[in-house]
């Protein structure tokens, strides 16, 4: 039986430590990233660029490290060093976290970290997207000139490595399984906490840090696609929506089921085989070279022969089909009308074309592929039907 059936204290005690783990990210890969973000730079007409403290700052220099108030950012010239810049008191935290050889400046908390930046460059300086308004302002308090860096970073970062597909296919096979189990231990009266907690617990207990973030529905709550406030107690004859996800040395997985607990009836069981298709849809969609968007639109192909749409309107699709994934779990680019960007090879992608009727069930299958030479490899097999999650 694949849902229901067994017990948090039964799955919880047969889960072991992911045996066969994917290699950390290597010195040399490292070092090819940062040539390629120079060269980049270079040909963008800049003498340097900006990263703080974020996923792009753990992919250049393996630095761990989430944004504070507090400058944290690796200065990339593209003539010489790297150059960190981080507060004094924090340096042995960085020594510990630092992947990369790198000059070190530091500031102290009466000093401006941004004039430490001008002082080391000598020109027109890029700033990754992510850094915050407030430092981007601090920076052109100096006299630099500042220019926008994501060019640089998304052609970095958006096309994964095979030791990145490697770590991304091992998040989302722990995922898969803990999917699995998620499923069989649900019963009538469980609360959505109770199930949150367990896959928790069961994404630790496989070898992850826990889970990045888990979102549990029953009913009427999976109309919602991000839920509803409050708690919930399954009941006979619902939907179950579960959508989770773990980081291996921080790539992620981000997987989504939607099946039937009982009899959920004709019109759930007919937008669960129109999502399925959908889904089946964008992903034979892929071939290298052709925009992002047209995976968006073969989606809602299907979505519109069924009368569903057309556009964002309801019951049908309300969001985009699928996001790039890696060091961030929503990353470029996007598969959504106008974002034109050429897939590629190494690009990896969540497929979930939801639909959605409103106020009273939505059905969401997510899965995620990375693009090859031919066109697109599954990290995750689809789920097969309403009534089994799992193959």
């Amino acid at each position: 039986m694949t849902i229901g059936g067994s017990s948090i204290a039964d799955e919880l005690a047969t889960i072991a430590p992911w045996a066969d783990r994917a290699p950390r990210i290597t010195s040399a890969e490292r070092a090819a990233r940062l040539d390629k973000a120079r060269a980049l730079t270079e040909a963008a007409g800049a003498d340097a660029l900006l990263i703080g403290a974020g996923a792009s700052l753990r992919y250049f220099a393996g630095i761990p490290w989430g944004p504070t108030e507090r400058l944290v950012a690796l200065l990339l010239p593209v003539k010489g060093q790297p150059i960190l810049i981080c507060p004094r008191f924090e340096q042995g935290s960085l020594d510990a976290a630092v992947e990369i050889d790198a000059d070190l400046r530091l500031w102290e908390e009466d000093e401006s970290p941004y004039a430490l930046v001008a002082d080391a460059v000598g020109g027109k300086l890029l700033l990754e997207p992510q850094l915050p308004y407030g430092m981007a302002t601090g920076l052109a308090s100096t006299g630099l000139e500042l220019g926008d860096g994501a060019s640089v970073i998304d052609a970095c970062r958006m096309i994964k490595s095979p030791a990145e597909i490697a770590l991304l296919a091992q998040a989302k096979a722990m995922t898969l399984d803990v999917q699995r189990r998620a499923a069989r231990i649900i019963q009538p009266g469980i609360a959505a906490s109770t199930v949150i907690r367990f896959i928790d617990e069961a994404h630790r207990a496989i070898g992850s840090s826990g889970s990045y973030f888990c979102a549990v529905q029953f009913g009427r709550a999976t109309a919602f696609p991000h839920g509803i406030p409050g708690d919930q107690l399954l009941e006979e004859d619902q939907l179950v929506l579960i959508d989770t996800g773990c980081q291996v040395e921080g790539y992620h997985s981000d997987i989504t089921r939607t099946y039937a607990f009982g009899n959920v009836g004709d019109e759930a069981r007919a937008i669960w085989d129109i999502e399925h298709e959908a889904q089946a849809a964008a992903f034979a969609a892929v071939q290298p070279g052709i925009p992002c968007e047209a995976i968006d639109t073969a989606a809602r192909v299907v979505l519109e022969k069924a009368g569903l749409g057309p556009d964002y309107r309801l019951p049908g699709l309300p969001h985009r089909t699928g996001h790039g994934i890696g060091l961030s779990i929503h990353e470029p680019a996007y598969l959504v009308r106008g974002d034109r960007t050429p897939l590629a090879p190494g690009m990896c992608f969540s497929n979930e074309p939801m639909i959605v009727v409103p106020d009273r069930f939505g059905i969401r299958l997510e899965d995620h592929f990375h693009v090859t030479e031919t066109g697109a490899a599954w990290f995750t097999e689809p789920q097969p039907s309403i009534d089994r999650p799992f193959g």
